[in-house]
């Protein structure tokens, strides 16, 4: 598969690696917004139930992400920086070439890893850098993986400035099923425009339908060539390089049905009528899409506007139409959906106002200046965008989060602000390759969970209530008899403890593999 070259290709693909996982924790100005995020607020790690807010650079973000949310993000996207070799006042959008790629690239491969399997990743790019993101992102995810590019029509004037006035962006799309995609997706929901082309003129009792073709332009079949006569005695064969799209029995029971149409005087070539009610509700989505149907950059500049009053918009905002576009192909209701370039906010208002959970990544000052107050604005019930549209009157909540230290210090040690869920997600994830199943509350118990018939246990900070130095993370003969109570299955256990005080053929009887904290955790 061709590939992409730039200077410091190499070290971009080891970036990802070489992140260090930083834990999450309540932001200083607040935690808990809204009602419906505080039944979430005694959650001990990140991976509750409630929507997330995070004010941090997204690389690490995305990493501190990984523990608890790998291969769980049903919708990722993405609004970069375009390199337009311009300046927005929220952001650096005047990167040289190849360090826009080096940026990408490790960002790219993070959001990879937090895809569902039966998610889907859209990134929105222009002419500067459109084409050579799509290579990466074949590299990253796989050329079987792409979907389409949608051209989405974001400008609809003209401008005297340009040799070629620009009309549209691109936005990527790529899923981790590839082709069967297809399968899962949703449909677009019906509009005004879509929904006029329905009329009753006859008063048929089966409701308001429209005139669909009885012909199909494909290789002629024998028991498909026939000719009828209209009403009026006219006979009607299939065009030239056609036949009908059914037999000519099946023809005649869908006259008698009334489901052919000949026009008001009989005379014209029938045609199938297609009834609203029978329908597939909703629309399969195009790879164009004009100004219309998914908004434009006026129109976000102007949401942006009506919620911060005399205040310079963002550069590059994206449309809630546009957002609710995509959500709705992606996505149901509950899944999640996570942007790392959460820029004005558009994506979480979004997917709250759909009821879908999200995620949000903002690295600068405007993550509490301008998505906060917008997200908070959100739950009170703000007529703005898709409001209207979908009845949303408000409601839910989230959790503001900024990022805090690493797991491991400069000597590889625990950090003393690693709590145990943050070290529970860790050493699952690096066990098991997947993310830590969701606790209903703090941790109780040092079983982690089981996967492939072994048991996973951790001993750290206390679990067990014993915090002395010999205590509850030494693993002796009495806090086994402890693990035990607390469910012991039958096959193989890893125990991750600071010092162990069995013997060898005592763990062997039990089957018990121990590593010591903190260096036996895989990095």
């Amino acid at each position: 598969m061709p590939t992409l070259d730039w200077l410091n290709r190499d070290a971009a693909f080891r970036t990802a690696a070489q992140v260090p996982t930083r834990v999450l924790r309540p932001h200083r100005v607040g935690h808990v917004f809204g009602a419906a995020a505080s039944a979430a607020a005694g959650q001990s790690g990140p991976s509750g139930p409630g929507n997330l807010l995070i004010q941090g650079d997204n690389l690490d973000a995305l990493q501190a992400l990984l523990p608890f949310y790998r291969g769980r993000v049903k919708c990722i996207f993405i609004d970069p920086p375009y390199n337009t070799k311009s300046a927005f006042e929220h952001y650096d959008d005047n990167l040289e070439h190849s360090q826009w790629l080096s940026m990408m690239l490790p960002r790219l491969q993070l959001l990879r890893e937090l895809l569902s399997e039966d998610g889907s990743i859209w990134v929105t790019i222009d002419d500067h850098e459109g084409h050579y993101l799509k290579v990466m992102m074949d590299e990253v995810f796989g050329r079987k993986a792409f979907v389409s590019t949608v051209v989405w029509e974001n400008f609809y004037g003209r401008s005297n400035a340009a040799a070629i006035s620009p009309a549209h962006n691109y936005i990527h799309c790529y899923a981790r099923m590839g082709e069967n995609w297809k399968h899962v997706r949703g449909l677009l929901p019906r509009t005004g425009k879509s929904i006029e082309k329905y009329t009753n003129p006859n008063h048929d009792p089966r409701g308001a339908w429209r005139l669909g073709p009885i012909f199909a332009p494909e290789e002629r079949h024998a028991e498909l060539m026939y000719t009828v006569q209209t009403p009026s005695g006219r006979p009607v064969s299939p065009p030239k390089g056609s036949h009908w799209r059914m037999r000519e029995a099946e023809f005649w029971q869908l006259v008698s049905d009334d489901r052919i149409s000949f026009g008001v005087k009989g005379d014209n070539s029938p045609a199938l009528k297609i009834f609203l009610s029978e329908v597939q509700d909703g629309l399969v989505p195009r790879s164009l899409w004009s100004h219309l149907e998914a908004g434009h950059t006026q129109d976000a500049k102007r949401e942006v506007m009506a919620l911060f009053p005399g205040e310079t918009p963002f550069g590059t905002p994206k449309p809630e139409q546009l957002m609710r576009n995509i959500v709705a192909i992606a996505t149901q209701p509950d899944d999640l959906v996570l942007d790392s370039f959460l820029g004005s906010g558009t994506t979480a208002a979004v997917a709250h106002k759909m009821g879908r959970r999200w995620i949000g990544i903002e690295m600068g000052d405007h993550a509490i200046s301008h998505c906060l107050p917008r997200l908070r604005k959100v739950i009170d019930g703000e007529q703005g965008g898709i409001s209207a549209a979908l009845g949303w009157l408000g409601g839910g909540g989230f959790h503001l989060l900024q990022l805090g230290a690493p797991l491991f210090d400069a000597n590889g040690d625990i950090h003393a602000d690693v709590r145990f869920a943050d070290l529970a997600g860790f050493v699952w994830m690096r066990e098991t390759g997947s993310a830590l199943a969701a606790a209903a509350g703090p941790a109780s118990t040092p079983l982690l969970g089981q996967h492939d018939g072994c048991g996973y246990y951790l001993l750290f900070n206390g679990i067990l209530g014993d915090r002395r130095p010999a205590g509850g993370n030494v693993l002796t003969s009495d806090l086994l008899a402890t693990l035990r109570g607390a469910g012991w299955p039958d096959g193989p256990k890893v125990v991750y403890g600071e010092a162990c005080r069995l013997g060898p053929a005592r763990l062997a009887a039990e089957r018990i593999i121990f590593k010591q904290l903190p260096h036996a955790v895989p990095r």
